[in-house]
């Protein structure tokens, strides 16, 4: 199995540090791949609440649903994956190889949704894990709340970079067309093989156009995300990702500029620099360029598009091919007036 990572980087939030001593067998080929290509498992989470709340000033959205934490499509440069260490786990191996599935994530979202206090409002179906990655097919957690979110008539958006998301193209088209939904796909390379290193277990680029083009047919508002943009590895495809993406479908178009925080940045130049050796040293020095001579930056207002010559340059090549075909606007606004909430979980009737 392909890995985006082949580390286990050791966990900020633990004492004690395990070092794996390989030594020994140091010539063992074999045996060194099979302790790095690890199964997927998946393990029961037993959380009390499906919808995250955040105040950052630079997320377009309030509220997320995240029904697994962890991510199996083992992408390298995943802002998430120092999340995970918050569970007891890394943000290598651990993170794309240790699912947490919310097996109760309809009946939690019932539940948030019958608050007296919500006052509905757009909810993201993956704010931080990719609520369509290969678990998604045998649990179908994701339908499920999709399931809920049409009966009541709550708007939500999604992003995801999985064609999966055309499985529940019923849904999408029956909520699009009461303007309740809005989807972007993410596409940040066409090089089937560069996606295929950064991207392990997603869909193909190809199958992802073909996700916008089926969602688009059903009258589903939809977009394309090219994101990350790393400069120096994939910002120069931007104009013919736009260009195709268009042809495909969609109406919309946004990016985000490469975000490597805490842990995520061992894993990316672990990654960067086996798989991609002879770009890596310029690629780390745009990284550079853009983050103010760091490799990071949680700056708000800087840290999703960067600061310098370099990421004006990105900003403003993307900008006019997003004007160019159209992609310039956003969707059409979701409709918060038709939410009705489920019944409570008591089963007491409302007053009102």
């Amino acid at each position: 199995m392909r890995h985006g990572s082949m580390i286990d980087p050791p966990n900020r939030f633990e004492r004690t540090r395990r070092e794996t001593d390989l030594e020994q067998v140091g010539d063992d080929a074999e045996y060194l791949d099979q302790i790095q290509r690890r199964d997927i498992e998946y393990l029961p989470d037993q959380t009390k609440r499906i919808v995250a709340e955040n105040d950052s000033p630079d997320i377009p959205f309030r509220y997320s649903i995240n029904p697994y934490r962890g991510c199996a499509h083992g992408c390298s440069y995943c802002y998430a994956r120092n999340t995970h260490e918050y569970l007891g786990m890394n943000a290598g191996l651990d993170f794309e190889t240790k699912i947490v599935v919310k097996h109760d994530a309809r009946k939690l979202f019932e539940e948030f949704l019958s608050r007296d206090s919500w006052n509905s409002e757009p909810i993201m179906f993956s704010g931080v894990t990719d609520c369509y990655q290969p678990g998604e097919r045998q649990f179908r957690l994701t339908r499920q709340c999709l399931e809920v979110a049409a009966e009541c008539g709550q708007p939500i958006g999604i992003v995801t970079k999985n064609a999966l998301i055309v499985r529940d193209r019923d849904l999408l088209q029956q909520m699009a067309r009461r303007h309740l939904v809005h989807v972007f796909l993410s596409i940040n390379s066409l090089d089937v093989d560069l996606a295929r290193e950064m991207e392990p277990r997603t869909s193909t680029p190809a199958a992802r156009l073909k996700a916008v083009a089926a969602l688009a047919d059903a009258g589903v508002p939809v977009g394309v995300m090219v994101a990350p943009v790393i400069p120096g590895l994939n910002d120069s495809e931007i104009p013919e990702i736009l260009a195709v993406a268009r042809q495909a479908g969609a109406a919309s178009a946004s990016w985000i500029l490469l975000r490597l925080p805490l842990t995520v940045e061992p894993v990316f130049r672990e990654w960067l620099e086996r798989t991609q050796p002879l770009k890596a040293e310029k690629v780390l020095g745009l990284i550079r360029q853009v983050r103010e001579g760091k490799l990071s930056s949680s700056t708000w207002g800087r840290r999703m598009s960067g600061t310098g010559p370099i990421a004006e340059q990105i900003r403003n090549l993307f900008q006019m091919f997003a004007r160019k075909h159209g992609l310039s606007h956003g969707l059409p606004p979701l409709d918060t007036s038709q939410f009705v909430p489920p019944p409570a979980p008591s089963g007491q009737l409302r007053l009102f």
